[in-house]
């Protein structure tokens, strides 16, 4: 379906955004920033250690992301960083017997301890943090309601495991009635298969998947056009 088809659909269904342009306007959009931890993306993490992976990847991962986060903070785009926590005791029972199976017991993201931490990238002052206990970010958690608030219909999903916690975490937000974009060279995998399998799931069927310089062009002519109507 065109843009122009979908616009002149937009007069009868107030929710409806017209093209990427107007989808990603910065004064309704967050930046969603999945699992940027140190379990998950740093040597010596536990996904290094319990399944031998390599992590060569993570770091320019995370300059990527970065650069889109300092661009959402330019533009006053809102920016949320979900952190997870996944002590055995407080995992669902089904979740905890696939990662011991995978894991060799090991605790992913402990609470307090370093692999919980940040990787690389982390939020500055007045930015949300949403703890989660399972792969999606709205699953038992104030997501939606934090995201409301602030007025927001579309998010920019970041971060890794792009099949597994991203992914979760995108397609219940689809659920919710956001507006969702994924660009590909800002999320990430272990597995490319998977990893290319998630984006193509996106691109058909849940969102969009502009690269990260559209995002950030997109931006940034909202703002030349905000700064020159002043």
């Amino acid at each position: 379906m065109s843009d122009a088809t979908i616009g002149s659909l937009a007069d009868g269904h107030p929710g409806l955004l017209n093209g990427l342009d107007e989808i990603l306007d910065p004064a309704h959009t967050a930046l969603v920033v999945v699992d940027m931890q140190n379990d998950f993306c740093a040597e010596n993490g536990y996904i290094h250690n319990a399944q031998g992976v390599d992590m060569s990847a993570n770091k320019p991962l995370a300059a990527r992301i970065g650069k889109l986060v300092e661009a959402a903070r330019d533009v006053g785009a809102m920016v949320v960083w979900i952190r997870a926590i996944y002590d055995h005791e407080i995992l669902p029972a089904p979740m905890l017997t696939k990662m011991l199976a995978k894991g060799k017991g090991a605790v992913c993201c402990a609470s307090g301890s370093w692999g919980a931490d940040f990787y690389e990238i982390g939020p500055i002052d007045g930015e949300q943090v949403v703890e989660k206990r399972c792969y999606s970010a709205f699953h038992n958690t104030q997501m939606d309601d934090i995201l409301r608030r602030r007025g927001i219909k579309s998010l920019v999903m970041t971060g890794v495991a792009t099949n597994v916690c991203v992914e979760s975490t995108l397609r219940e937000a689809f659920f919710h009635g956001y507006y969702i974009a994924m660009p590909p060279d800002c999320v990430g995998s272990a597995n490319a298969y998977l990893h290319e399998a998630s984006i193509k799931s996106v691109e058909q069927i849940f969102g969009y998947i502009p690269e990260s310089d559209e995002v950030m062009g997109i931006w940034a002519g909202k703002a030349g056009a905000a700064a020159a109507a002043e």
